[in-house]
């Protein structure tokens, strides 16, 4: 089916109609909160909903009422995302689409469309943290995601930037302050009471963190799918690879046996430097540890597919294609398969602390963007060789379309400000040195020091 058959198909219910409402879900059980597709916000999930409905992780009272609003031509105002691309001047395609017309969301469009619009449906992808114990401090995490940061915030206060980047205040605000990992916590038993009939129903299931190979509900999750394998299930983990070695030894014990069980079983990480760079943005890495990890996964565990999930950012730049090279000489090592490689690059770019973007730095910066991007032209797969695929290499270049954008001049002075302060903190509360690790940002950096 076309992604215009899909839009039709939608449309003969409503133009709202979304099937990532139905079947889509990331749940952080640290704090309680939900959401389905990843452009809303997350919403809590009340308690009280869930003591007799443990589903009600993915299927609270609030999402049942917009997916009502879907059912019925409204457009809820959450998904504004879509609403704008849609409206946009010419014929355009949406996430609305996109995620409808994937297989996992569009073999239950008749259940979505013929069930009570309050039934509670199975999710068919999902995502899950089960808390927020970390090892990391990385320079663009959030407290809520990292006990690390939590820690640091607690004792520190926030980063001294304009929107006061790590304020516990905003956990407070939203609230999204984490449950210790010591205390009870009713949204992990709620799961557990659920997780018998999901396990049947779920097509993709995801574990994100923290970091999942610090939590004993990771281990618990690959011992239950062990004893009960579904060969078409998708499973995937998120992973800093930096974890002791007995918990990482845990993990490829465990791992090689559902590789043998389950068909797609994919580990996700993420590095977008080399050396002290990459040491210096995702503080608590041990690089040569990480590396080694790789390498290991990659010759005792060749069914596990791995894909680097690289957060492209202001730090990334001037040693991107150094890091594209790491990739490179490892895939002339592994056997080569163009449609499913063992080892993957996906680059999503950052863009929020908007301090830390590319869209921060200046136009020196440019040209070091278009050394990756003609490494990875260079360094291309086909006729069976190994390389960067189309859909690697397309990824990236819109990294530079991005970059391109004019920033209101406004905007930028703060970003830079911003980028300075922030930097001069980190370095005070770390131990680190921001001039020292990065000598090239030099100019740089004293243009943004006068803006202060």
């Amino acid at each position: 089916m076309t992604t215009e058959e899909v839009r039709e198909k939608l449309n003969s219910v409503s133009n709202s109609f979304c099937l990532a409402k139905w079947y889509q879900v990331t749940i952080h059980l640290q704090n309680g909160h939900t959401h389905s597709c990843h452009h809303p916000g997350t919403h809590k999930v009340p308690i009280e909903e869930l003591k007799t409905n443990p589903s009600a992780l993915h299927n609270t009272k609030f999402k049942k009422e917009r997916r009502r609003e879907m059912l019925n031509g409204k457009r809820p105002e959450e998904c504004g995302y879509c609403w704008n691309i849609e409206d946009s001047a010419g014929d355009h395609f949406s996430d609305r689409h996109f995620k409808s017309e994937m297989n996992w969301a569009m073999p239950g469009f008749d259940d979505a469309v013929n069930k009570p619009w309050d039934y509670d449906h199975y999710p068919r992808y999902m995502e899950i943290s089960f808390g927020n114990v970390c090892n990391f401090k990385c320079m663009y995490c959030y407290p809520n995601i990292s006990s690390q940061w939590y820690e640091e915030s607690e004792t520190h206060g926030p980063y001294p930037t304009s929107q006061n980047f790590g304020s516990l205040d905003h956990l407070e605000i939203k609230d999204t302050k984490p449950i210790p990992e010591r205390e009870e916590n009713p949204y992990v038993e709620a799961f557990w009471k659920w997780w018998p009939d999901l396990y049947q129903n779920l097509h993709t299931f995801r574990i994100t963190g923290g970091e999942p190979l610090l939590n004993k509900n990771t281990f618990k999750v690959l011992t239950e799918i062990n004893n009960n394998p579904r060969r078409d299930l998708e499973l995937a983990i998120n992973s800093n690879l930096c974890v002791p070695d007995k918990n990482f030894n845990e993990y490829v014990n465990l791992i090689k046996q559902t590789c043998e069980k389950l068909d797609n079983v994919k580990l996700y990480t993420s590095l977008e430097a080399v050396g002290s760079k990459a040491e210096y943005i995702r503080f608590g890495l041990n690089y040569n540890k990480f590396w080694d990890n790789i390498d290991r996964l990659l010759h005792e565990v060749p069914k596990l597919g791995i894909t680097f999930m690289c957060t492209y950012n202001a730090l990334s730049v001037t040693s991107f294609t150094d890091f594209l090279k790491e990739i490179d000489r490892r895939r002339f090592e592994l056997p080569w398969d163009a449609e499913r490689p063992q080892l993957q690059v996906s680059t999503p770019y950052l863009r929020n602390p908007d301090f830390l973007s590319i869209k921060t730095l200046d136009n020196s910066f440019r040209n070091k963007i278009e050394e990756s991007i003609n490494y990875m032209e260079d360094n291309a797969s086909g006729r069976g060789a190994p390389g960067f695929t189309a859909f690697e290499r397309s990824g990236f270049k819109r990294i530079l379309s991005w970059f391109d954008w004019e920033t209101p001049i406004e905007q930028l002075t703060t970003q830079r400000i911003d980028f300075v302060k922030y930097f001069d903190e980190y370095d005070k509360r770390k131990g680190t040195n921001f001039l020292k690790t990065f000598p090239e940002y030099t100019e740089f950096y004293n243009m943004c020091k006068k803006l202060c």
